[in-house]
């Protein structure tokens, strides 16, 4: 039974006995009562009254010790009367504590305290005189027990002031004390309920990593407005109104504002695009003027952000045809035209369609700022899975930098996605949870750059290495200087004065591995691949192909490193010269093309990084402009890769340097070629010691690549044939009897076309 339970003895005993939390008695409401055994408080070495701190899952709480009714002993109760500010919200249930949580603390008698009152409305700070709001709180803080950065909750009063956040004690060598009445009570300020719970909840933001630069701008661009406003009115200069971020979705762009805002020591006020539409007419102008009328009296309390997400949601280019949308962007404009100096909140928009905005809205005095946030650098994505993986178990082992250069096209909502997965990888393998390189590599199969979801030409890209290739040597070595050199050696490049090609063209007769060669490239380069063909770009409305080809590029800029893989591009792309009609669809892309890979096409929120606007913005440079070079070598182009075996059909003009920078002729196998092919073609067969490739390689000339695969197919068809499905190897015979009932698909007067150069 319970009574006979043995009680514990020692204090070594009792510091073993786990404490469970109960929910406070109602009668001790208000009273700073900590309700625990005579046991335990006799382990503790506390009498009836001495305070004692409670150490509880998220902050602590002070109390003062006394016995249970019962005098049951294993049970903890507490009044929340003093505690840290992370306890404002409820206390969890069903809580064990360890006693070592309970702390005994001395209390003396304090000379004075600083503090700041917390109420319940606006009207109250305004209207109730200071002397009032000191007297109600010097009386009702006579007795209580405090603890320096601690809340004392006030509500048991029935009064306006709900909580006094205790900011300094004296003596200041104290960290508690008690408060009486000579102690002398200063109150550095008063705020609502409101204005604190907004100002504590973005205290505790996430870490961002690679925002640093920007960060740096923004908090600089906040404060000056916020802070210091008689500054700037001293110079004869009005405030900054608005500032808007520009950047791809996931980027860190509401994360961002949430921390410098907390940094800053500001209130937030966050609205969102869809919140403010209403259904009747004249209800999303209603809706927004109490938006700007909450933001407006916070700032009587601070400074104060108005945050508004999504914009575009919100204020979309003007049209003839929505009269509703028309007057949300002209009440818009009409509230942040109307901001006097005595506004002491700035107004930041975050948007990833700033094309889709009103122009009105983009000039000096509404949103006077624009700060483009581009998909990260890998100096960046390095910062970035560094904060990341602060908060978890990970191996040694595991190489941040391989990781970044792994993860091209990645903004911070993918990185994040990304060790999440791979924690839940090690859950599932690994019994002790720790997160290594291994886990990684499976999250990547299943994690994808978000950029890329919704592109026509993504392509799930099966990996093909190198030696997959038989022969073919130099035209490897060719695309590994175009591709991979430029990201494995910038600083080589930049030592040199070189930079990545534009484009590359492949050039052969069909079956010689042109496709096997570009997904081989992007394999070893680890970079992003589209790819896209005909059926993706035409289309039966006039304008619609060439719009698709242009976001096409930007989507591949947006992932860049990335590879744009063009095949067949005589199909797509055909010359000028050639074209019986001059304005027809084919012409339309090819200028398209031409404009897109000189550059000419590019936006300027498609920027990568935040370098170049921070220099715009007069922020001093972190990095020597050699460093950036090298960084960035590989990060300003889109690959444009192309195949065909009609290079005859293709416009002069793309053919040029500068856009097509290298042409690369693949030829027919030669007899060294034929016969790595062959060896790389049977290196999974179970053939016979009888079989001689160097033979087969001699009486296969003018046979492509693909044309000796589907040799050795053959042959092991006609030994399952002979075995009646039970062979288990291929002879050389069965070969030679595939090699009777084919023909080569290559001719000697088609490959003496290939080899003049297109040019």
């Amino acid at each position: 039974s319970v009574q006979n339970k043995r009680q514990p003895t020692s204090k070594e005993e009792w510091s073993m006995e786990p404490l469970r939390l109960l929910s406070v008695d109602p009668s001790d409401r208000g009273s700073q009562r900590c309700r625990l055994g005579p046991g335990m408080m006799s382990a503790l070495g506390v009498h009836l009254g001495s305070p004692l701190l409670v150490s509880v899952s998220g902050g602590s709480c002070l109390c003062t010790a006394w016995p249970r009714a019962d005098l049951a002993e294993g049970f903890l109760q507490m009044d929340l009367k003093c505690f840290s500010p992370s306890l404002l919200s409820e206390l969890p249930s069903h809580l064990s504590l360890d006693p070592a949580q309970l702390t005994p603390v001395v209390c003396s008698k304090l000379k004075g305290v600083r503090i700041t009152v917390i109420v319940q409305s606006v009207d109250f700070r305004k209207r109730t005189p200071h002397r009032l709001v000191h007297e109600l709180v010097k009386d009702t803080l006579k007795g209580v027990c405090v603890h320096d950065g601690f809340l004392i909750n006030l509500e048991d009063f029935d009064t306006e002031i709900k909580y006094v956040v205790i900011e300094s004690i004296s003596p200041e060598s104290d960290s508690a004390g008690f408060i009486t009445s000579k102690t002398a009570v200063e109150i550095a300020g008063v705020q609502t309920l409101r204005h604190y719970r907004s100002q504590l909840q973005e205290r505790h933001t996430v870490q961002l990593g690679g925002l640093e630069e920007v960060s740096a701008s923004l908090r600089e661009m906040l404060k000056l407005p916020l802070l210091y406003p008689s500054t700037l009115s001293s110079l004869g200069v009005s405030c900054p109104r608005g500032v808007l971020l520009v950047g791809p979705p996931g980027v860190g762009k509401t994360l961002l504002v949430r921390q410098v805002v907390g940094e800053v020591g500001a209130s937030l006020v966050v609205v969102r695009g869809p919140e403010v539409v209403g259904a009747r007419p004249g209800e999303s102008e209603e809706t927004l003027r109490a938006v700007f009328e909450r933001a407006r009296s916070a700032a009587d309390e601070g400074p104060c952000v108005l945050f508004l997400d999504e914009l575009d949601s919100l204020c979309p280019r003007r049209t003839s045809s929505s009269a509703p949308e028309n007057r949300l962007v002209a009440q818009l404009l009409t509230l942040m035209d109307g901001m006097n100096q005595s506004d002491r909140f700035l107004i930041v928009g975050a948007t990833n369609r700033p094309d889709s905005l009103d122009p009105a809205l983009r000039r000096p005095g509404r949103f006077d700022r624009e700060i483009i946030i581009g998909a990260p650098t890998l100096q960046q994505r390095k910062a970035i899975l560094s904060v990341l993986c602060e908060r978890m178990p990970v191996c040694p082992s595991v190489n941040l930098t391989a990781l970044a250069q792994t993860t091209t096209g990645y903004v911070g909502a993918d990185l994040s996605a990304l060790c999440r997965e791979a924690a839940m990888h090690a859950i599932r393998e690994d019994s002790k949870q720790l997160v290594s390189m291994k886990h990684f590599h499976e999250a990547l199969k299943s994690v994808r750059p978000s950029c890329l979801r919704s592109s026509m030409g993504r392509t799930e890209l099966s990996p093909v290495t190198w030696e997959q290739i038989g022969g073919l040597d130099d035209v490897k070595l060719k695309l590994r200087q175009s591709i991979e050199w430029p990201m494995a050696h910038p600083e080589a490049f930049v030592r040199l004065g070189l930079c990545q090609p534009r484009g590359v063209l492949l050039y052969g007769p069909p079956g010689c591995a042109k496709t096997t060669l570009v997904k081989a490239a992007a394999t070893s380069s680890n970079c992003a691949f589209l790819s896209v063909s005909g059926a993706d770009l035409y289309s039966p409305y006039v304008g619609d192909s060439e719009k698709a080809l242009a976001q096409l590029f930007h989507q591949a800029r947006a992932c860049a490193p990335s590879i744009l893989f063009l095949d067949e591009i005589d199909s797509l792309i055909g010359s000028r010269s050639h074209s019986q009609t001059p304005n027809s669809v084919q012409t339309r892309l090819l200028s398209v093309l031409l404009n897109e890979m000189d550059g000419i096409g590019l936006k300027t929120h498609e920027r990568r990084g935040t370098e170049k606007i921070l220099q715009a913005e007069g922020v001093e440079e972190s990095l020597t402009p050699e460093q950036l070079d090298c960084q960035e070598v590989c990060n300003k182009d889109v690959m444009v890769v192309a195949a065909t075996n009609r290079p005859d059909c293709l416009d002069s003009a793309l053919l040029r340097p500068g856009r097509l920078d290298h042409i690369i002729y693949v030829p027919p196998p030669d007899h060294e070629a034929r016969l790595a092919v062959l060896k790389v073609c049977t290196k999974r067969m179970p053939v016979g010691a009888d079989v001689r490739l160097e033979d087969l390689a001699a009486k296969t000339e003018l046979f492509s690549g693909a044309d000796l695969e589907n040799l050795c197919k053959e042959a092991a068809l006609l030994a399952l044939l002979d075995g009646n499905m039970e062979a288990s190897d291929i002879k050389h015979t069965h070969f030679l009897r595939s090699l009777s009932k084919m023909s080569s698909s290559l001719t000697a007067q088609q490959i003496h076309k290939y080899e003049t150069p297109p040019r």
